[in-house]
């Protein structure tokens, strides 16, 4: 009887379900959203003020304690970069341990401790939580700020700065940040060179002393950890740090421009322009608006199947990715859409760009795009709860930010309450393109198109550090691209073209020249041999490994290495045979290399003549002649790799000029080709070895 039963009941519940006419080519019907039960750390506040959150995980034997200030942003001034320094020093040693012995020790127990200049991170298996908590609250309360560490610090940030310098996203940060900010607001400040040079220990030890304090911080602790053991440890190693004032900065409030401007920086041989369309919003993290805005955000351009994706790059093929982003900040919030979008394309792009913003604001979106969106948030913000740390830092955003105490566990609710009109309402709210800043980083021979989209028909133009741009000045009346070449053999060989200079370079038979190079913080040796009239190699190597090899014969070029053997063809042959001759910056004019002056501008800080070189196949490669030495001081060529879909820009920088057998070499060279940069310092130039023709085999 029992199995009749349930067949009965199985043949009734489909009988209904058929009755109801199911009609699959609709969705079903979002169900309630859930309450999701997150989960309340445990809390308590030493008398000093340090807030603690203690999560218990005790899937692994791990803990992590992960140390947060909330203290305002400060405005560094002249020393910009100072208290991202003071961040690193945190961990180049104590009162009680120098940097060797904090290694050794943090080695020692497998475990791992970063700092920055607002907190500490450290993790360790639960065993050596007790060693953990002895050498981070050292770090924490001990601080010793040494010179020689902050000197170090120093080099590795402005060796950073120099192979960025000339990368287009970085550009265009900082360009954003300066015209966004201003230069007298936290956000608007830039780090560079000059200003990370006059950092002080002083001034990082008053940024340590003021702003480190416990009442202040927020101390999470995830793992397998209970609060009746982690108190008392808590309690020994933080109990004696000692509580003062923090300093409150405020700072004015930047706002969205009152009409649309567009800025242009240009970059020397761009082949594509980044695009930021953007504006300082008022956002708060507490502001009940910012879910509602970030769901319009996700329609609008947050993933690769919004709006901005769609139609720049999927209708239209202007670029590999289009987006948007909106944030919430305590100081100031802000809105940027952007792409990396071809020259040729950079005005059909911003048009897109311009009709999807006004079409948010304009129309309402469809029930289907925001269902995506609600199904989009809930599944991404139920995988993070899988995160342990994740719901440490809820606990601590809800206090930091006084949102309210169930602003998490109701967080499916309000995402599944949003409606159309409320991302209407969003879009008319944030949405601004007829109050946003345009900014470009690309080729300025695209700007003369892109007057259309600013308030008052100009571009202006902006150095990459946000200054007024300075154009090109002409050069002096009777300075010619000749009258450059010959001074820069002058200045370089010690004589003039003709039969002196003829003679002394014939003299020299053969070249080698010995580098040390840096590469994201790996040290390789660089050989180039040439030997006369056209022999070359260069081989690059990491100890005893040859990494790779190029060589050119005379006759036929070859690269070898870790990816295998290649014969160099086509163009790349006829190039490597054009370099392969010995000086052949005084032998142009026979190998059919031509150049053209454009004018005088200053190249770090120098006045340098700009020329564009034409080699035989038309290829061209602009180059730096420094108006008082008159040596060769930079140079900047565009080239294609076929297994890179993009052209890429070389950047090489040359300085340090020394005399060796009467001719002056650059013993210092900073290349940078896309985000890598290679640094090489000479360390020997040897004339005259006798080299065997088996080095250019």
């Amino acid at each position: 009887m029992k199995h009749s039963s349930t067949l009965l009941l199985a043949l009734i519940f489909i009988t209904s379900l058929s009755a109801q006419k199911l009609d699959r080519s609709k969705k079903p019907a979002a169900g309630p959203a859930p309450q999701i039960n997150i989960g309340t750390p445990a809390t308590f506040t030493l008398p000093n003020g340090l807030k603690v959150f203690v999560v218990e995980n005790h899937k692994l034997p791990r803990v992590a304690f992960s140390l947060s200030l909330d203290v305002d942003p400060v405005l560094e001034g002249d020393m910009a970069g100072y208290v991202d320094a003071t961040g690193q020093l945190l961990e180049r040693g104590t009162k009680n341990r120098t940097k060797q012995q904090l290694d050794e020790e943090i080695d020692f127990i497998g475990a791992s401790i970063s700092t920055s200049s607002k907190g500490v991170y450290a993790a360790s298996l639960k065993k050596h939580q007790d060693k953990l908590l002895n050498i981070m609250s050292d770090i924490i309360l001990n601080s010793d700020f040494k010179q020689e560490e902050l000197t170090k610090i120093i080099t590795q940030t402005k060796s950073g700065l120099a192979s960025s310098k000339d990368d287009p996203d970085a550009i265009a940060s900082n360009v954003k940040s300066v015209l966004l900010y201003g230069k007298k607001h936290p956000y608007g400040e830039v780090v560079t060179e000059e200003s990370i040079e006059k950092a002080t220990l002083e001034q990082c030890k008053k940024y340590y002393n003021t702003y480190f304090k416990p009442n202040v911080a927020y101390l999470a602790i995830v793992g397998d950890v209970t609060v009746a053991e982690i108190k008392p440890l808590i309690e020994k190693y933080f109990a004696n740090w000692e509580k003062a004032d923090v300093p409150v900065n405020k700072y004015k409030t930047p706002t969205a421009p009152s009409k649309t401007r567009v800025a242009f920086v240009h970059k020397e041989g761009a082949t594509q322009s980044v695009v930021n369309i953007t504006y300082p919003i008022n956002l708060k993290q507490n502001n009940p608006d910012v879910i509602k805005a970030q769901m319009m955000n996700s329609i609008l351009g947050g993933s690769a199947t919004a709006r901005l994706f769609m139609n720049l790059r999927e209708t239209y093929g202007y670029t590999y990715g289009a987006y948007s982003r909106i944030s919430a900040d305590e100081i100031v919030g802000n809105f940027n859409a952007f792409a990396k979008v071809r020259n040729e394309v950079t005005d059909s792009a911003l048009t897109q760009f311009m009709i999807e913003l006004n079409r948010i604001v304009d129309e309402k979106v469809t029930e289907e795009e925001l269902q995506n969106i609600k199904n989009y948030m809930s599944g991404t913000f139920a995988y993070s709860l899988q995160d342990p740390q994740t719901v440490a830092r809820f606990a601590i955003n809800t206090e930091k930010y006084k949102l309210p105490a169930d602003y998490y566990a109701t967080y499916l609710k309000q995402i599944a309450a949003v409606t159309v009109d409320d991302i209407k309402e969003m879009a008319e709210k944030y949405i601004k393109p007829s109050n946003a800043l345009i900014l470009i980083v690309g080729d300025k021979k695209t700007a003369e198109k892109l007057t259309s989209f600013d308030a008052e028909n100009k571009v202006s133009f902006y150095d990459t550090y946000g200054n007024d741009f300075i154009d090109l000045k002409p050069a002096p009346a009777g300075i010619t691209a000749k009258t450059v070449i010959d001074n820069y053999i002058v200045a370089k060989y010690g004589l003039s073209k003709g039969k002196a200079l003829d003679k002394k370079l014939k003299g020299i038979k053969d070249i080698t020249v010995k580098m040390d190079a840096t590469i994201q913080g790996q040290t390789i040796s660089v050989t180039r041999y040439q030997k006369a009239p056209n022999k070359f190699a260069n081989a690059m190597a990491m100890g005893t490994m040859v990494i790779q090899k190029q060589t050119f014969n005379g006759t036929t070029g070859k690269i070898s290495g870790m990816q295998g053997n290649k014969d160099v063809t086509g163009d790349d042959l006829d190039e490597l045979k054009l370099s392969s001759i010995l000086f052949l910056d005084t032998k142009y004019d026979e190998n059919g290399i031509t150049y053209e002056l454009i004018g005088v501008e200053p190249i770090n800080g120098k006045d340098a003549y700009k020329m564009i070189q034409t080699k035989p196949n038309g290829d061209t490669e602009t180059e730096w002649y420094d108006v008082v030495s008159n040596l060769k001081v930079k140079s900047l060529s565009v080239q294609e790799n076929e297994q890179l879909e993009e052209p890429i820009t070389v950047i090489t920088e040359l300085s340090d000029y020394k005399a060796v057998n009467g001719i002056q070499f650059a013993h210092k060279t900073k290349q940078a080709f896309g985000p890598q940069a290679l640094d090489m310092v000479v360390t020997s130039i040897e004339i005259n070895t006798k080299l065997g023709d088996e080095v250019f085999e």
